[in-house]
């Protein structure tokens, strides 16, 4: 049951009767809201909020930029952009004398599984600049005996050896000690510009050049399992740069049809909304229906799929033991994938069937809310292409993230330290000069044989580089921190502009002009504090997750259970809390942008206001956003269905049009998550503008009555 309507008055207890399932008003919770009928919409004399937290952002922006100029002028991003030898010197660099040698060789890879790599961030073994990789097994050893046997290929494995080096008679024991050769070649190909074994995969077995084992010049036996957790050292320090590279390169290439399949989201959306205001029963239980069907065919499918594979050799390789692969391709070669996506829409499907049975009635007032949210946005249709602007913000602030993290961390001199295969070298991991290392006594003491003096970072003494790790940590900070100010301002605009709708007596009469814009400006002018405040809290609690992943990765290693378990309850608490603020915090803005009033009491007023009416918006809230996620799926699938069709080449008459990209799928997620984003916005924006005033009451709520 609905609230009564009240004539004014200034009385200050309000008697109402409680919704149908609310939890009755309590003092705790405040009292109601009562009936103003002068009250329409979002009020037009307010005052700036917050006014101490805009001003911290805007001094925060401005230190935000001085900070990517002392970047921009400290840092090169050559450093980054290409690999360095032990020496400090780039390879492939053009005008130096690496210019022809693109590709990064370890002498030893065996060493890249310490765990000196985690802590220093480099693999503690020379590192040469070469041409080509080793196409062939070789040792050291074998190679001196070829020599003297007049079957010398010196020539070749010369080339791996430190610039310079012409001495194949040289002892073995000497040119390991000196590190001028490697002890051993495996057979390897540049991936990510470095040298890695060249696994292949016989029969379920990983193998290199047909060989599971080899030794070195010390014949020293090794296994092709050592050199997998080697290369995965390697990888896990360069793969994340290399992936960022290819993505900004392939939307370099792709943009025009990124935007093409963006307007096609923007019309399907477009399209769909206006149906709901005239047909939203009949399209809504039609979407239902469609994607019951569609999770029904992809359970067949998935069950064909898997009973196709199930014998095939080395499918039962679990997802865990690939690890993470650019070309998703390998992942459906595998059982274990299509068992995942079986159970995922078995228990879909499930769920929908479940929650049609028992929340029946429920689904037919949000059908009911849907129609009236498709009804304002009719008439506010500015709203459609305001996701778009936080789009543009939120790229903006990723770029300027992203290129300032990648200066900051390309500045200063090249530091060299002390890299030992024995972590009880008391002089490991310190400073050093690799012109007077091997006269020093570091490297002549018994602790410390077999150290080296090796690049290791870009930095420097200065103040600066002392505090370039907390000068990363504020770049990631601030960047949040606009990211979620772009987000909220969204939220703020879309409901002052749909609370405009709200409130009309007769629509679209009593409609004010340009609601978007007048709200858009309100937020800016007046609330720009509370917005910078709500997206501050969001941000620090994303940052503590942020840090609590990096801290997950760096104790993965150390087998102890407790700090696994408080790892993980450390995550689960952040995600909860998390999710709690911003659902508090969206709920708040639109508090905000009604009435002006700043962020903590309009949080407290809107949580009050949802527990006095607990059940009812919990419900309703769940099912719209349910109807709303398969109306998403239903959009942004068939625009994925397309995009996907033809970034693989599956449409005849557009083959010759398709960009050559690294992967198909960095397009296909823009356009995928930006369909779904588009509906959701817009209409859940309108529904929690009506879902809020429960108790004003809501005008947009009348057309449930004869449902309800």
């Amino acid at each position: 049951m609905l609230p009564h309507r009240y004539s004014p008055g200034r009385s200050s207890a309000v008697q109402t009767d409680s919704p149908a399932g609310a939890v009755p008003p309590a003092p705790f919770y405040g009292v109601p809201h009562k009936f103003d009928p002068s009250f329409r919409g979002p009020v037009r004399r307010r005052s700036c909020t917050d006014v101490l937290c805009c001003l911290i952002f805007i001094i925060v922006i401005l230190a935000y930029v001085v900070l990517g100029v002392v970047a921009w002028l400290h840092g090169d991003p050559k450093k980054v952009l290409y690999p360095t030898d032990s020496y400090g010197q780039f390879c492939g660099q053009t005008g130096t004398s690496n210019e022809k040698k693109p590709i990064l060789f370890y002498f030893n890879i065996l060493k890249c599984t310490s765990p000196a790599v985690l802590i220093n961030l480099q693999c503690p073994t020379t590192q040469m600049c070469v041409s080509q990789c080793p196409d062939r097994f070789a040792t050291y050893s074998d190679m001196q005996l070829q020599h003297k046997l007049g079957r010398s290929y010196w020539d070749y494995y010369r080339q791996f050896c430190k610039p310079g080096f012409n001495d194949p008679e040289k002892p073995v024991s000497q040119v390991l000690r000196d590190e001028d050769c490697p002890s051993m070649i495996v057979p390897s190909r540049p991936v990510l510009q470095r040298c890695l074994p060249e696994f292949i995969t016989l029969n379920g077995t990983v193998t290199v050049a047909n060989r599971t084992r080899f030794t070195d010049a010390l014949e020293t036996a090794h296994s092709v399992t050592e050199l997998q957790h080697a290369a995965k050292g390697i990888t896990g320090l360069v793969d994340t740069k290399e992936l960022g590279m290819k993505i900004v390169e392939d939307y370099a290439k792709s943009w025009s049809w990124i935007l093409i399949g963006l307007l096609l989201s923007l019309l399907i959306s477009l399209i769909f909304i206006l149906l709901l205001r005239f047909t939203a029963g009949l399209l809504l239980w039609t979407t239902i229906i469609i994607v019951l069907l569609l999770l029904s065919y992809g359970m067949c499918f998935c069950w064909t799929r898997l009973s196709q594979i199930r014998d095939r050799p080395g499918s039962d390789v679990s997802i865990m033991e690939v690890g993470l692969q650019s070309d998703l391709l390998v992942y459906l070669q595998l059982t274990q994938t299509w068992i995942i996506l079986l159970v995922s829409l078995a228990v879909s499907e499930a769920s929908i069937l479940l929650m049609l049975i028992f929340l029946r009635r429920r689904v037919k007032v949000a059908i009911a809310l849907l129609r009236e949210a498709s009804r304002a946005i009719s008439h506010i249709t500015s709203t459609l292409f305001f996701p778009v602007v936080t789009f543009l913000l939120v790229t903006v602030c990723i770029w300027y993230w992203a290129v300032t993290a990648v200066y900051l961390a390309s500045s200063g001199e090249p530091v060299y330290k002390v890299m030992s295969p024995d972590v009880s070298c008391p002089q490991a991991n310190s400073t050093c000069d690799p012109e007077t290392f091997n006269r020093t006594q570091v490297s002549l003491s018994a602790l410390c044989l077999g150290s080296q003096c090796l690049f290791a970072f870009y930095g420097g003494e200065t103040t600066y580089h002392r505090y370039l790790f907390l000068l990363q940590l504020s770049n990631l900070l601030i960047f949040l921190w606009l990211v979620n100010f772009s987000l909220a301002l969204e939220q703020l605009t879309l409901a002052g502009a749909f609370a405009s709708f709200y409130w009309a007596r007769r629509k679209p009469q009593d409609i004010p002009p340009c609601p978007l814009y007048s709200s858009f400006s309100r937020a800016v002018r007046f609330h720009t504090g509370s917005l910078a405040f709500g997206a501050l809290i969001i941000s620090i609690v994303q940052l503590i997750r942020i840090i609590l992943e990096y801290l997950e990765q760096k104790l993965r290693g150390a087998n102890n259970s407790l700090s696994t378990f408080i790892m993980i309850c450390l995550k689960c608490c952040f995600w909860c809390l998390e999710r709690f603020i911003r659902y508090l915090n969206r709920n708040a803005y639109i508090m905000v942008a009604i009435y002006g009033k700043n962020l903590c009491t309009s949080a407290r007023e809107a949580f009050f206001l949802l527990m006095r009416n607990m059940v009812r918006v919990a419900v309703l809230d769940r099912v719209t956003d349910f109807l709303l996620f398969l109306g998403k799926v239903l959009i942004a699938g068939g625009v994925g269905l397309i995009a996907f069709f033809f970034f693989t080449k599956k449409i005849p008459v557009l083959q010759e049009e398709v960009p050559e990209l690294n992967y198909y799928w960095v397009p296909l997620l823009v356009m995928t998550w930006r369909g779904m984003m588009g509906v959701h916005r817009n209409l859940s924006s309108c529904l929690q503008s009506c879902t809020e005033s429960w108790e004003n009451p809501p005008r947009c709520v009348d057309v449930l009555l004869p449902v309800i």
